[in-house]
């Protein structure tokens, strides 16, 4: 194992020296908040793979194809299709709006304060996504160390804490670069054929497994749509997902960049898992499927490539929750506190705040991750609350100009009470939490809507002109004949 632990150990001193970097780029609320909206495609493509990518679609991707066979890959497949939709259709004007927050986005659109109740809702998913990867590490850190599950959680956690809090969006990016090209190799590359050639190949899984692992649907249709409604269109309005895109140079890197990202995304679903199928077919008692990634990793590669696998993992967890942990950074500081009037004044003092945000929340995430036993069922939690509480609100913003802000506000709150109530009552894992919500979201947002007076047309003046960018223009170019 001692060059397991060399690997390891070079990997997170790369990480924490990439976050004393990134400590000198941050040097505005811009630059801590989405990178000084500087990324070219490479960059942002990478970087958005990776934010999406994380201890759920690794681990958990893993864990399903390890129960269901190929079909596992659906969950990672739906998150794939929600980061093409997003750039192939939203993103040109998302980066046109020059805004931080989705809260400010809804309230750009429908005049008046929404993002109080939207940047709650968005609070919650943002720091159930960070429980999720931090969760995931307690899988790796028990492979290496045999630590248990509360020291693996506090060990990755606090490494992820000190390179966000350092450098903001710019650690995350550069650390996100190169966690992106070590989970490549790691899991593209090295485990994927390893599993597959030791399992026997195509063939050999065949013969030792049912025939249902190799059918595509195998996994239920109702499972399939639900991650459809859950993953592909809570990927297009995530905080987390909608900050990277305001990173992004120009509208074109997003589009063309996001479309990378989103096919990345589509085979990586696919080799996690086979993966798991192979697991399923060389260990096929394990007592705890979550298990499935750790036991093929530490009973296939030898010492120094287990090493780079396991980093490889922990590359996939921290990069998500590091992009959740500055989303809900951001939406702490935006769209809560700023709320209640508590806004610095100078560009220092706002990065200093959001420093101060991300390590409480940072440690709280790591709380959190310590009581909560499931990497899956916490991320759809947090989709579930996301999707059934703004989904409505955010979709009619961008394409019906008869909602109004009361009928948006009625909308996130129904949802997202009816989703709470039906997890509650039916369970973590049902189905029918996310139809509810969506139901009642949308029924109340139409009623209300049409229930009210239109927005009034200056609202929308001022909203158009933002979205098709030539408000920003002005503002750019009023600055630059200042100066």
């Amino acid at each position: 194992m001692g060059g397991d632990y060399a690997v390891i150990a070079l990997y997170i001193a790369g990480m924490i020296g990439v976050g004393w970097i990134g400590l000198r780029l941050a040097k505005t609320k811009s630059d801590y908040l989405v990178a000084g909206r500087r990324l070219g495609w490479f960059m942002y493509s990478g970087t958005m793979s990776a934010v999406v990518l994380g201890g759920a679609s690794t681990v958990g991707g893993v864990k399903l194809g390890y129960t269901y066979g190929v079909s596992g890959a659906w969950l990672v497949i739906t998150i794939g299709i929600g980061i093409l939709v997003l750039h192939a259709v939203f993103a040109r004007r998302l980066v046109k709006l020059r805004v931080y927050t989705v809260g400010e986005m809804l309230d750009l659109r429908y005049g008046g304060s929404t993002s109080a109740i939207s940047g709650v809702v968005m609070w919650v998913y943002t720091l159930m996504l960070t429980v999720t990867s931090t969760l995931a590490f307690a899988t790796i850190f028990k492979v290496l160390f045999a630590l248990p599950n509360w020291a693996g959680i506090a060990v990755g956690g606090s490494i992820v804490v000190l390179y966000s809090v350092l450098g903001g969006m710019w650690s995350i990016t550069l650390t996100d670069i190169a966690q992106f090209v070590i989970k490549t190799i790691g899991i593209l590359f090295i485990l994927l054929p390893v599993a597959i050639n030791s399992a026997g190949g195509f063939a050999g899984m065949r013969e030792r497994l049912d025939a249902s692992y190799f059918e595509f649907t195998a996994i239920g249709g109702s499972t399939i749509f639900t991650y459809v409604l859950i993953y592909s269109f809570g990927l297009l309005i995530g905080q987390d997902i909608w900050q990277r895109v305001f990173t992004a140079r120009t509208p074109a890197v997003a589009t063309g960049g996001g479309i990378i990202s989103g096919v990345y995304c589509l085979v990586y679903g696919v080799a996690g898992a086979l993966i798991g199928t192979a697991a399923k077919a060389l260990y096929p008692d394990l007592g705890n499927a979550q298990d499935a990634f750790a036991t093929i990793v530490e009973r296939l590669l030898p010492t120094g490539v287990r090493g780079l696998v396991l980093a490889a993992a922990l590359s996939a967890m921290m990069s998500t929750a590091s992009g959740a942990l500055i989303a809900c950074s951001t939406v702490s500081t935006s769209d809560l506190l700023g709320k209640l009037g508590l806004k610095s004044k100078s560009g220092e003092g706002e990065v200093t705040r959001n420093r101060i945000a991300t390590f409480v929340l940072g440690v709280l995430a790591i709380g959190i991750a310590m009581i909560v036993d499931d990497v899956v069922d916490a991320l759809t939690i947090a989709y579930n609350i996301l999707v059934g509480g703004l989904l409505v609100a955010i979709i009619g913003a961008l394409f019906w100009k008869r909602g109004t802000r009361p009928g948006a506000l009625a909308s996130m709150i129904a949802g997202t009470l009816v989703v709470v109530v039906s997890m509650i009552t039916l369970g973590m894992e049902a189905n029918e939490p996310i139809y509810f919500g969506l139901g009642a979201s949308l029924v109340i947002y139409v009623v209300v809507s049409l229930a009210t007076p239109r927005t009034p047309a200056e609202i929308l003046t001022v909203w158009t002109r933002r979205l098709d960018g030539s408000a920003v223009a002005e503002e750019e170019a009023a600055k630059a004949a200042v100066s």
